[in-house]
């Protein structure tokens, strides 16, 4: 129950962020009894209940707090779980079936629980409003009056627009899938004399008024497993923490039918479940909203939405993302744009990213509590903790600058999109540090793995973030063979993979304390036929620049065999160059080069022997390949005589 305790803790620290957003697409720190939801429609009512107006919600502006059950917000898997206020039409509309809809009207259950609570003590004119007007049975024809749903000949609500795309109205660009107009959520404004706050979902007042109500239909108290107190107890718990469709939970019982699981308890048929999992209904709804605003707000999600993973202080502070890479922690204001080749060295950007972290250090403190949490599901509905750890403030941020610190290297593949009169300018930035775990992912076994890989693959990493452990070896190998397989991937990816793959291996050979700029007396066999490789990759690639040439070189050609059979592929490499060298009018400068590499083998059998290379070769051929870099100035493109113009991007 640590997890649940470190939650509550949380949210209580926080609770002067309740309701607010933080973000564009974040979801609020939600009060507790109230869930979010994406609504469609928006109906204007005045104080009497009476229809005035209504408009369609865009989807920027659909992300709405409205009151909830513990029925209604655990995923509704039966449909008779109505909202207490707002809904779909199937649920507030009395003719919801005159017009065509089509799936089984909960009409009578929505009705009966608004009028509880409309006729108990905590009531609210808002939703007295809302109560009145729902029971006139008008909610789909004032919309279709108002042009806001569209009917047929028929006069029943269309499924589907089959008319001039230019006039397709709002309605039927809101919805994905088989979703129809007549499935919209629908939402309240109630406009009441002396009211500055005429929206339901931002009413605070009503949000007390629901909570208050909702806690008088508690009866029987219990033990609250997390704080040892007598709390009332939480009959279901909230789903909806990764995304706002999210059906999985982190705690379930249905010991009810079925009898799945009846362990020894004192009392089998009616409280069994409070004995197994006991958690206060206060405690629960406080816990989930702070894990579910928290993943909104600094946690990192799969692509497909599956695996989440947060790492907070309980004291509310914000820390960045815990799987973003160094670029993401700095930002591009404190970097360089590569587009005039201009690049802050890897001393003054790691001396930032250290500055920024003990910015978070200092704002954090040395005790402060920090929680990274990991979640994933297996099934639709169950969710478990794969990840867990709690440590310190300084701690943390300790172990996060040594990930920072050991696994870095010169990346170049963050682009910066601007709109510029209409246009779209992509900005390159090189940046220097530790790269994500999903780059790390596609790296090591490409974009297009299964997601099961994917997930396993960063689960894997977290203890190398956290806990200090080496990273996996087959992790790295795998980037070093992608690396090789040159010619299976466009320029950019090939690039990206090339640095992430030096990245892992410097990491995974900390002791050798690999620079990421040339090391001339660096003599290993390895190392020296990677720069043997960039200079041929380079010296080629200029004369097919020089001549107009778009092909690969031979260098790119042959790098997998080259990584297999070095000593073999290289005398091919090597003999190919001739046409290119006289080309280049004898390219002494590249030759004077190469037989000062080939000069450092020592002994002379290191160069002979052709077993195949290790990670540590790309190494070598990277730091070759920046010194032949083109260089350039704040005030001009000049590109060196020497240098190829680069074609990375």
């Amino acid at each position: 129950m640590s997890w649940i305790q470190k939650l509550y803790e949380t949210y209580n620290n926080c609770e002067s962020m309740v309701g607010k957003v933080t973000s564009e697409k974040g979801v609020p720190l939600l009060p507790i009894c109230h869930t979010t939801n994406k609504a469609q429609i928006e109906i204007i009512l005045d104080h009497q209940g009476n229809f005035k107006r209504a408009r369609v919600v865009s989807k920027d502006d659909a992300r709405t707090i409205i009151p909830c059950t513990e029925k209604s917000s655990s995923g509704r898997t039966s449909g008779d779980a109505p909202h207490p206020l707002s809904d779909k039409m199937q649920y507030i509309a009395k003719d919801y079936k005159d017009y065509g809809g089509d799936k089984k009207p909960y009409f009578e259950s929505y009705i009966s629980n608004l009028k509880s609570w409309c006729n108990s003590k905590s009531s609210h004119p808002k939703a007295k409003a809302v109560l009145i007007y729902v029971n006139k049975g008008n909610v789909v024809k004032d919309l279709i009056d108002a042009k806001i749903l569209i009917s047929g000949d028929d006069g029943k609500l269309i499924k589907k627009w089959v008319g001039n795309k230019q006039d397709k109205p709002i309605i039927f660009t809101l919805f994905q899938n088989d979703a129809w107009q007549a499935d919209a959520f629908i939402r309240w404004e109630v406009e009441m004399p002396d009211d500055l706050c005429p929206k339901t979902w931002e009413d605070e007042t009503l949000w007390s008024k629901w909570i208050d109500y909702y806690y008088d239909t508690k009866k029987e108290k219990s033990l609250c497993y997390v704080t040892g107190k007598e709390l009332f107890m939480a009959d279901l718990h909230p789903a909806k923490l990764r995304n706002d469709g999210d059906k999985a939970k982190l705690i379930s019982s249905n010991d009810w039918d079925g009898f799945t699981f009846r362990g020894r308890f004192t009392d089998t048929k009616n409280n069994n479940k409070h004995q197994t999992c006991g958690v206060g209904f206060d405690v629960s709804q406080k816990a989930h909203s702070a894990l579910r605003w928290l993943i909104s707000r600094q946690g990192y999600r799969s692509r497909n939405g599956e695996q989440a993973i947060v790492a907070w202080a309980t004291s509310g502070f914000e820390i960045h993302q815990l799987l973003d890479d160094s670029f993401e922690i700095l930002g591009e204001d404190n970097l360089e744009s590569d587009e005039i080749n201009r690049v802050s060295t890897a001393q003054e950007l790691a001396i930032k990213l250290r500055n920024k972290i003990a910015g978070y250090k200092a704002d954090l403190g040395d005790t402060s509590g920090v929680v990274v949490m990991g979640l994933d599901s297996a099934t639709q509905g169950r969710m478990a903790i794969m990840f867990y750890r709690e440590l310190t403030g300084s701690d943390f941020l300790k172990r996060i600058d040594h990930w920072h610190n050991t696994c870095t290297w010169i990346h170049n593949y963050r682009v910066v999109e601007d709109k510029e009169n209409k246009k779209i300018k992509r900005k390159y930035y090189r940046f220097v540090g530790a790269p994500a775990p999903k780059d790390i992912v596609d790296a090591a076994y490409g974009s297009k793995a299964d997601d099961k890989l994917k997930k396993t693959t960063v689960e894997r990493l977290l203890p190398c973030i956290i806990d200090g452990q080496q990273i996996p070896h087959d992790i790295v190998e795998s980037a070093v063979r992608r690396t090789c397989n040159r010619v299976g991937m466009e320029g950019w990816e090939w690039n990206k993979t090339l640095s992430i793959a030096c990245a892992l291996y410097k990491k995974l050979n900390e002791k050798e304390d690999f620079s990421m700029a040339l090391d001339p007396d660096r003599k290993t066999r390895d190392y020296l036929y990677g720069r043997l490789l960039a200079i041929a990759d380079q010296l080629e690639g200029l004369a097919l620049y020089k001549a107009g040439e778009k092909r690969d070189t031979n260098a790119a050609r042959y790098m997998q065999r080259f990584a297999e059979r070095p000593n073999t592929t290289w005398r091919q490499i090597y003999l190919s160059l001739s046409p290119y060298m006289a080309r280049l009018g004898g390219a002494k400068y590249y030759k004077d080069m190469m037989d000062e590499v080939m000069c450092k083998f020592d002994p002379i059998e290191e160069f002979n022997d052709d077993k195949p290379l290790s990670g540590e070769f790309l190494l070598g051929y990277h730091c070759q390949r920046q010194v032949l870099r083109p260089k350039g100035s704040s005030k001009s493109n000049e590109i060196e005589p020497e240098a190829i113009p680069e074609t990375d991007h």
